[in-house]
């Protein structure tokens, strides 16, 4: 391949086989292999299909099982104590551009989300204060159920996702969706990148990532939207997450089909309709230029690929990207969103449980849910809209739902619906990509519309 490129431009000669040597391809080709297998690989264990990832944190939750709750709640109550103290000293010995700044340097309401999730946590593990707070089907439900499965597959996900992100494969994928992303998805090709880091990887990383590349002018403030919008998607590893609390892992396969169906029809369809359609062509910066990311016209998709990710593994030093990237992605799961899960989950369970406002909510699904044959229609209709406050929300609900099938809508629905308010909807509307609440309000009810025709389909096939 050396040789090909050499001769195709002999002016480039230097630069291009450079990051194709041995050792550079080997930097991209062995970690990238090993991050498909332990993220992408079914495997049969104990009479189920499962993937290497989940097993680990399942072996680790089983041998922790009694301690985890403690565990869990000492993590949250850090990360209470870290905001607190970053915002009294002002932490003028952390730098602004550092990972803990990041992490702990919060706004007030964040900082009160924070504090009701330690006061939720504690409350639950010593079972003190009001029952309907920690009773089985509220705190308890999360603290004993959801939250130790978060935290061990947090652990493995997170220590290995650089695989998947540092070494190349999103470039390699990135250089084969380049000619569909412009004419199926009316956006450039770098933002296969994007996408792909959210699949991947998570959607906080998508919108990061779209964030970044918006102030700095790649995108168009429309492009930005729909980047954000409508391809920051839930990860692999919350897929696992959602699948698993289900009792469903054994389809993982046709679940994670069915998102990707799904999240296609969205990404087709809701760019094309307002409020996405309306927004601006301008740049950042008030202009209209665009960046050029042509291929090199001597260069085919393959090559110009596998020279890209290369490049980037050359720039990758393999431990250090491991341990160092790992460890934060970890830190960042830990601290920063299984407090938001605890404090959201809580309010919102209290009020599913205690209150009918769900059930209001989701009555317009009640006819819609039985015209499509879905079973147990009423007990599933308020998954329909509670995804809007935590993606987890609709699995916790859903999860004492007898039937196969509607349990396996219920986690499709929920994975794609996307605009969830702790997490990806909350950092929308904290970076400076141009949406506002009402634009989320409606996109959350427009890809629940195209997304649950999809997911019933589906699921009427598989069982």
């Amino acid at each position: 391949m050396k040789d090909d490129l050499s001769r195709l431009n002999p002016r480039g000669e230097i630069e291009e086989t450079a990051s194709l040597s041995k050792k550079n391809i080997s930097k991209f080709v062995f970690p990238s292999i090993l991050g498909v297998f332990l993220f992408m690989t079914p495997l049969s264990y104990d009479g189920s299909v499962t993937i290497p990832v989940a097993l680990l944190a399942g072996a680790l939750e089983g041998a922790l099982s009694t301690a985890l709750p403690f565990i869990i709640t000492a993590a949250i109550a850090l990360t209470f104590v870290c905001t607190v103290l970053m915002k009294w000293t002002r932490a003028s010995f952390v730098a602004e551009d550092s990972f803990f700044y990041r992490l702990f340097h919060v706004n007030t309401p964040w900082t009160i989300i924070r504090g009701i999730a330690v006061i939720a946590a504690v409350m639950t593990v010593w079972e003190i204060g009001p029952e309907f707070i920690w009773s089985e089907n509220t705190g308890g439900l999360l603290m004993y159920d959801l939250l130790p499965i978060l935290f061990t597959v947090f652990l493995f996900a997170g220590l290995f996702l650089p695989l998947l992100l540092n070494f190349g494969l999103l470039e390699l994928c990135s250089a084969f969706f380049t000619k569909i992303m412009r004419p199926l998805f009316t956006l450039p090709g770098r933002s296969s990148i994007d996408c792909l880091a959210s699949w991947l990887g998570d959607g906080t990383v998508g919108v990061l990532l779209t964030n970044k590349q918006y102030e700095e002018g790649y995108y168009s403030e429309r492009e930005a939207a729909v980047i954000g919008t409508t391809f920051s998607l839930v990860s692999i590893t919350f897929s696992i997450v959602i699948i698993t609390y289900l009792d469903l892992l054994h389809m993982f396969g046709p679940y994670y089909f069915s998102i990707v169906l799904a999240g296609g029809a969205c990404a087709l369809i809701i760019p094309r309709v307002p409020p996405l359609s309306r927004k601006s062509h301008k740049l950042s910066n008030g202009s209209y230029q665009k960046a050029d990311e042509e291929k090199p016209a001597h260069l085919n998709i393959f090559q110009w690929g596998v020279m890209k990710a290369a490049g980037k593994a050359s720039e990758t030093k393999v431990f250090s990207s491991i341990f160092r990237d790992g460890a934060k992605n970890v830190l960042d799961m830990w601290l920063g969103v299984l407090p938001v899960v605890m404090a959201f989950g809580v309010i919102t369970l209290i009020i599913a449980e205690y209150t009918p406002f769900f059930n209001y909510l989701g009555a317009p699904f009640i006819p819609l849910l039985s015209l499509m044959q879905v079973p147990e229609a009423v007990q599933a209709a308020p998954t329909m809209v509670i995804g809007f406050a935590d993606m987890f929300l609709p699995a916790v609900i859903g999860s004492g739902i007898e039937s196969e099938l509607t349990r396996f809508v219920i986690a499709v629905v929920s994975v794609s619906q996307l605009i969830y308010m702790s997490e990806v909807g909350g950092l929308l509307l904290g970076s400076k990509i141009p949406v506002k609440m009402s634009d989320l309000i409606i996109i959350f009810l427009q890809r629940t519309v195209i997304v649950l025709p999809v997911a019933v389909g589906m699921a009427h096939l598989l069982f």
